[in-house]
């Protein structure tokens, strides 16, 4: 994900929004911007659940579709879903209509209520992996960037074992990654200044080191 300026007009940015409007919108918005509204960080375990095996331009272009689905997100309200109600989601044409997939996001959602109850928040629970600040690494080359880092390891270790599902160390960097818990913009990119202030310094090689 290094990063681009082919239009002169433009910024330089992460390589991965491309031209899409939509990726380029997450991309400057919302990637990599500190999450701490446990709505918001219910959507992106939804989302990335629902991206396994998929592109995440695919999933981002249905959004919409799994806001309705799934009840704008609301976590107390998926967790009490009927079997019928899972045969409805399961119909609706503006989701990834995988049986597995939306099983596990209601069970996830029973779950992260119980996370909810034990912590407080599910916010204080997952920014216990990073300390409570952002980790903020310093990418220059798109082959620098990690897909598994040991905080994303012991996140999805510790999910699975409250019973989450389609919770792999690489869907969990993604969220850590998505929900400003981990900075991995490219240095050269413009939201890495912007996101910058008041991180801890991550793994992050300088160029040359």
């Amino acid at each position: 994900m290094t990063s681009t300026n082919k239009d002169s007009g433009s910024p330089r940015r992460c390589d991965w929004a491309g031209s899409d409007p939509a990726m380029v919108a997450y991309h400057d918005t919302e990637w990599g911007v500190p999450v701490h509204d446990d709505r918001t960080h219910f959507e992106f375990l939804v989302l990335e659940g629902a991206q396994a095996g998929l592109s995440w331009s695919t999933i981002l272009k249905r959004r919409e579709g799994y806001r309705k689905a799934f009840a704008g997100f609301d976590a107390a309200k998926v967790a009490r879903f009927t079997p019928a109600r899972v045969e409805k989601v399961l119909a609706d044409p503006g989701i990834i209509r995988n049986r597995a997939k939306v099983e596990a996001t209601v069970r996830n959602a029973r779950h992260f209520l119980e996370v909810q109850e034990e912590f407080g928040s599910f916010d204080t629970y997952i920014w216990g992996f990073v300390g409570g600040r952002p980790l903020v690494n310093k990418w220059r080359r798109m082959e620098q960037l990690p897909a598994v880092t040991a905080e994303s390891e012991a996140f999805s270790a510790d999910l699975r074992r409250r019973g989450f599902g389609f919770v792999g160390p690489t869907v969990c960097y993604a969220h850590l990654q998505a929900s400003g818990l981990v900075n991995d913009h490219m240095v050269s990119c413009f939201r890495y200044a912007e996101l910058t202030g008041g991180g801890t310094s991550g793994r992050g090689r300088r160029s040359g080191t």
